[in-house]
């Protein structure tokens, strides 16, 4: 019996997590109230606290959770000989501009986040240290900084250009933000990444 609800208790906390994942990059932190996220899992309120102390805390565990997932995509990608050049390109998709909920956590909170408890920016600064460090390893150079550098950049690139592209009303204007984030990724790689030419 117990083994039945450690597991049913491992089934419904991921449920939660995958739910709060979607509600948080579709709705934002503040957007996003217990009394939303249980709902969306068919959970009650109540049972919000036999998984999580705080709002806070399922804020962290989520956003270190997405991260994850993201530095797991990211890594079978690399490891399939993809390339970053083809990240980037996935990245600043209009699917991925139209889907916030499916896609990146830092484009869809990273203003958010900038504002939370040092515990929520606390997870998100560990889970974006990893995927600097898998961009990093890609990056082809003599030194370890410049290379840390370029994904840094690289990061930084694709998150604001995405959150631009989304901002904007205009169509037209948000795709030529896209390709213009496309072509300044490329520019950061060009002679950065094995094999790119």
């Amino acid at each position: 019996m117990a083994r039945y609800d450690e597991a049913h208790k491992a089934q419904t906390r991921r449920r939660i997590l995958d739910t709060a994942g979607r509600r948080l990059k579709r709705s934002g932190i503040d957007g996003s109230g217990v009394s939303a996220l249980m709902p969306d899992a068919g959970l009650t309120n109540g049972a919000f606290y036999a998984h999580f102390g705080s709002k806070d805390q399922l804020v962290a565990i989520t956003v270190t959770d997405q991260l994850t997932a993201q530095e797991e995509t990211l890594r079978s990608l690399l490891s399939d000989d993809g390339s970053l050049q083809s990240f980037v390109e996935e990245y600043l998709s209009c699917d991925h501009r139209d889907h916030p909920d499916q896609g990146c956590p830092s484009a869809a909170l990273l203003d958010e986040i900038g504002r939370a408890s040092t515990e929520i920016r606390g997870a998100y600064t560990e889970g974006i240290a990893r995927i600097i460090e898998v961009v990093a390893s890609r990056a082809d150079g003599d030194e370890s900084a410049s290379a840390r550098s370029t994904a840094i950049g690289l990061i930084a690139v694709l998150v604001g250009t995405m959150q631009l592209a989304r901002a904007v009303t205009d169509e037209q204007l948000s795709a030529e933000i896209l390709a213009s984030g496309i072509a300044n990724a490329g520019r950061l790689l060009e002679h950065a990444e094995p094999n790119s030419h």
